[in-house]
């Protein structure tokens, strides 16, 4: 799947979202378009630019209507305005309809893996600054590293085997290892994994 920088496609540029997440384990790879290269992703965008000439979205007077119209525009635009030759992107491409695969809540419950997600995110070593306070943030939750470390850069890595986050300095010295508590089945096919902790002021 081809996705956007801003939320909820992408983040910060280290860590997938909770989303990637959740796609991973039905295993969609997301591709994400290059920052500020709308014209790597020119289809699409054109095709958004249309929908907002076509639905004039500043004549609604709710998102509703909104919504519907855009629908609308995009079903003139897919099934009926004449494309390719005199024929609707529809008729010109018929196997585009349907990607091939049948989605089911039922077979997304029997073949969604965690073991694919933790695969990934065993790919992936992101740098944090310990806080004055001895502390890191890893999907908007607190890590204490040690009042020690403040101030230091580290490099975070997840263990799959163990599910648990690993931290260590430039050097290559473990400094702690930390439950990755929220990377489990239920928080990523319920996308709140990164779901802020209730008092916490970490970023």
């Amino acid at each position: 799947m081809r996705g956007d920088n801003g939320a909820p496609w992408g983040s910060r540029g280290d860590l997938p979202t909770d989303l990637e997440l959740w796609l991973l384990g039905v295993e969609v790879e997301v591709a994400p378009n290059p920052p500020r290269r709308p014209q790597d992703n020119g289809v699409v965008e054109r095709s958004q630019g249309t929908g907002k000439r076509w639905g004039e979205p500043w004549t609604c007077d709710s998102s509703e209507e909104l919504q519907r119209r855009l629908q609308e525009m995009d079903q003139i635009q897919r099934q009926e305005y004449p494309s390719v030759a005199g024929q609707s992107r529809w008729e010109a491409f018929p196997q585009l309809v349907h990607s091939g695969r049948v989605y089911t809540a039922e077979c997304e419950e029997a073949h969604w893996s965690l073991a694919r997600v933790a695969a990934n995110l065993a790919g992936y070593a992101v740098r944090r600054r310990v806080d004055a306070t001895g502390k890191i943030s890893l999907y908007n939750r607190g890590h204490y590293i040690g009042i020690i470390h403040r101030r230091k850069d580290v490099y975070v890595m997840f263990d799959p085997e163990t599910f648990e986050w690993v931290v260590a300095d430039h050097e290559g010295r473990q400094l702690s290892r930390q439950p990755a508590k929220h990377i489990n089945r239920e928080d990523i096919m319920n996308l709140t994994v990164s779901l802020r902790d209730k008092g916490t002021q970490e970023q």
